[in-house]
């Protein structure tokens, strides 16, 4: 059998043919399942009896129910899935003004072991299937009884290392016949992968991309951030400016400010130094509370921080987490879980 979700339209199409059903009984499949989000062959109703009938012993759904869900005063919703493996994975639906955004998950934990990420201290299992990537989109849709305006892979793992079915399930969620879903309306964020980066670069695909920074001081990213260790911000700038020059487009970086360790004077004016001829937005981050060691900046250090960024010319803005009363960064609720 076939996961239904890691499957395009042509591929599912060929594999009807090969079953000597008709190639339209696949656009059929999947216009039920991507705008009407139905995950149940029983209820596609345009289908002939005898195919609903036939259809679980071809395709299936990935298994992903909700163990956990918890819903913040500020409209941010928290969900964590358990996989048919018992794997648990979490995404977050994001409620801003105008526009719902989903956080997703690519891997099962993460192997990157940032100091101030919860995810990484879970550790690393494995990576998702294109089907339990794109599973999270559908069943969000579902909870919320809408659709998605943009889906950032900001959740559990690194995108840049579970590249095929990322992509695949992009180009799926994308795809005009189905869920149409434009791809600037995706953004990979990464921890700073330079091959992917450049992948990313050379593929054509208009996707966003954000990269979590920290740091422009190698050895203090290195502390904070152990990818520094194998890929240095030499080589992380070498791959933006390279991605930079190939789509035009502007990078985000993500910049989670701690009191005491990367908010001084010195720490804006390397950063400063590191950006300049780079077409960035700076999403300055007082820290979540998730290491104990790690503490907020006072709100003036913040301000002082934003301000000597605008002041040479950078855009930039303070982004206070969502869901900071419940779990809502990502490895939270997995993590108390299993505690």
């Amino acid at each position: 059998m076939k996961d239904i979700l890691s499957l395009g339209l042509d591929e599912m199409r060929g594999l009807l043919l090969s079953k000597e059903e008709a190639a339209f009984r696949a656009d059929q499949i999947f216009n039920w399942v991507y705008k009407k989000r139905t995950l149940d062959f029983s209820e596609m109703t345009n289908l002939p009896k005898a195919l609903r009938g036939e259809l679980p012993g071809l395709l299936y759904f990935p298994a992903m129910r909700a163990v956990e869900k918890q819903f913040s005063k500020d409209g941010t919703e928290k969900y964590l899935w358990k996989l048919k493996d018992g794997n648990q994975i979490e995404s977050v639906v994001l409620r801003h003004p105008g526009h719902v955004t989903f956080c997703i998950s690519s891997q099962v934990g993460c192997a990157l072991n940032c100091s101030f990420c919860a995810t990484g201290a879970g550790g690393f299992s494995r990576n998702l299937s294109t089907g339990e990537i794109v599973s999270q989109v559908i069943h969000m849709e579902r909870a919320i009884h809408g659709p998605v305006d943009n889906i950032v892979f900001m959740g559990m793992g690194e995108p840049f290392l579970n590249e095929n079915s990322v992509y695949k399930a992009i180009n799926i969620l994308h795809d005009p016949r189905g869920r149409n879903l434009g791809f600037r309306h995706f953004t990979i964020s990464t921890a700073g992968i330079p091959e992917g980066i450049k992948r990313l670069a050379d593929s054509e695909i208009d996707i966003r991309l954000s990269v979590s920074l920290h740091s422009a001081k190698d050895e203090l990213r290195s502390s904070l951030m152990p990818v520094n260790r194998i890929h240095s911000l030499d080589s992380l700038r070498e791959a933006l400016v390279y991605y930079q020059q190939k789509t035009g487009n502007r990078i985000t970086f993500e910049y989670a400010l701690i009191s005491g360790v990367n908010d001084t004077a010195g720490d804006v004016e390397q950063l400063i130094k590191y950006l300049r001829g780079i077409k960035s937005f700076i999403n300055i981050i007082p820290v979540n509370p998730v290491n104990p060691n790690f503490e907020r900046p006072t709100d003036q250090k913040v301000v002082d921080f934003e301000e000597r960024l605008k002041a040479v010319g950078f855009e930039s803005a303070v982004r206070h987490e969502k869901g900071t009363d419940i779990d809502a960064a990502c490895g939270q609720l997995r993590q108390r879980r299993r505690g």
